[in-house]
C-alpha cells in the first residue's frame, strides 16, 4: 500500500489528480471508476483545470462510478448523477455514452446491478479506482460487517453514514435509507485503487484501514489485501498512523518513475 500525506487537502487533492492523469496518459481507452461526496471534490477541480490549461483529454475515457442513491431521479439536486455532472462531466470532454452511473430508479433493481456488473466486465474492468472512506471504514457504501464477496448490489445505510450524509441534505430532506453500490469485490478487481481521505474524523478509519486487521468491521481494510493501492492522505487524516514518518521516508526515496 502507497501511503502519500500532504500538509493540506488541496496539496493532496493536486496529487492525486496527478495519479488519475497518470493513468489516462499510459492507456489509449482508459476505464475510470469515480467516487462522489465532499472528499474528491479538489480533486474534480484539478482535473477540470489540467483539462482547461494543460489540455488532458477524457476523450477515450470511459467512467463508472461507485453509487447512487435509490429512488432519487439523475436530476435530482442530491443524487450522485446530478453530483457529477455538475462537479465533473460537464466541465470535461468525455462523451455523454462514456460515463455510467449506477441506475437507483429502474424498475428491476436487482436486474441493473446485474446488468452494470457486465458493463464493466464488457470493457475489461477498472483500471483506475477512486474511493473515499467513511468514518466507520466504508468504502462506496459497503457498509460494516458486509461481505468482502459482494457485488454490485441494493445495500441498507448505516445510521451513522445516514447522519454523516444528511449535511449535504436540506431540513425538510430525508436522506436514502437504500443505495445501489460497487461491492467489495468488485472493487478489488479493480486494478489500482486510489483512496483519498482528509480530516481528524477520517483517521481512525484510515488507521483501521492501513494498519489494523483486515475485518469486515473495517470494510477499507481489505484493501490491504490488493496488489496496488495509493492512500493520499492530509497530515490530519494521518495523524494517528504509527509509522507516518515511514511513509513520507518510502516516497522521499522512491525512483523518478515511481513519482507522480
Amino acid at each position: 500500500m502507497e501511503v502519500l500525506i500532504r500538509d493540506t487537502p488541496l496539496e493532496g487533492a493536486e496529487v492525486a489528480a496527478k495519479v488519475v492523469r497518470k493513468k489516462i496518459l499510459e492507456k489509449p481507452h482508459p476505464t475510470l471508476g469515480l467516487a462522489t461526496g465532499g472528499t474528491p471534490l479538489k480533486m474534480y477541480q484539478e482535473l477540470i483545470r489540467m483539462h482547461n490549461e494543460e489540455g488532458l483529454s477524457f476523450q477515450h475515457c470511459t467512467t463508472f462510478n461507485l453509487d447512487e442513491y435509490v429512488g432519487l431521479p439523475p436530476d435530482n439536486g442530491q443524487s450522485y448523477h446530478y453530483y457529477m455532472k455538475n462537479n465533473l462531466f460537464d466541465h470535461i470532454d468525455l462523451p455523454s455514452d462514456k460515463y455510467h452511473l449506477p441506475d437507483g430508479n429502474a424498475d428491476n433493481l436487482r436486474q441493473s446491478c446485474k446488468d452494470y456488473e457486465r458493463k464493466i466486465k464488457d470493457v475489461g474492468g477498472i483500471d483506475l479506482q477512486v474511493l473515499g472512506i467513511g468514518a466507520n471504514g466504508h468504502i462506496g457504501f459497503n457498509e460494516p460487517t458486509g461481505s468482502f464477496a459482494s457485488r454490485t448490489w441494493i445495500k441498507i445505510l448505516s445510521e451513522q453514514t445516514i447522519r454523516d450524509n444528511s449535511k449535504y441534505f436540506g431540513p425538510t430532506e430525508k436522506v436514502p435509507y437504500h443505495v445501489v453500490t460497487m461491492g467489495i469485490a468488485t472493487i478489488m478487481e479493480a486494478k489500482h485503487c486510489l483512496l483519498i481521505a482528509n480530516g481528524a474524523k477520517k483517521a481512525d478509519a484510515v488507521r483501521k484501514m492501513i494498519e489494523g486487521a483486515v475485518s469486515a468491521s473495517c470494510p477499507a481494510s481489505i484493501l490491504q489485501m490488493h496488489p496496488r493501492v495509493t492512500v493520499v492522505l492530509d497530515e490530519e487524516a494521518a495523524y494517528l498512523l504509527s509509522a507516518k514518518d515511514h511513509y513520507k521516508w518510502v516516497e522521499a526515496n522512491k525512483l523518478d518513475w515511481q513519482k507522480y
